[in-house]
């Protein structure tokens, strides 16, 4: 079980990590192309949910690989999971409703590792 909780811990920090870097570091117009959602928000706004999922992906990794308040990792994948939700919105009001996939996949992955950690 740990073998697959630090599994899923991996690909949420991958995914969260480096998508947030993209939305934190870039301007929209460059971001539009692969997320279309952007024109929906400002660029303030796309840069803190960026900074957000970055935390997050840190946070599910990082306390529980050094053992500094290890408690933090099952509650960034409540975070985590709770960015998915908000995601899955935006994308199923804008008719998305295949990009939605990605939302509901790494939803369950960061339930399943905040279930498992806690």
């Amino acid at each position: 079980m740990n073998s697959w909780l630090w599994i899923g811990q991996v690909v949420l920090a991958l995914s969260f990590v480096l998508g947030g870097v993209a939305k934190a570091a870039l301007p929209k117009e460059k971001l539009r192309g692969g997320m279309p959602w952007v024109d929906d928000m400002s660029q303030g706004a796309v840069r803190g949910i960026g900074a957000v999922e970055i935390a997050g992906g840190l946070g599910v990794v990082l306390p529980w690989a050094t053992g500094i308040a290890s408690v933090l990792t099952p509650i960034a994948a409540v975070g985590l999971a709770v960015v998915m939700v908000g995601g899955f919105g935006v994308h199923i009001r804008r008719g998305e409703y295949g990009r939605s996939l990605s939302n509901v996949v790494l939803f369950a992955i960061a339930v399943l590792v905040a279930v498992g950690r806690f």
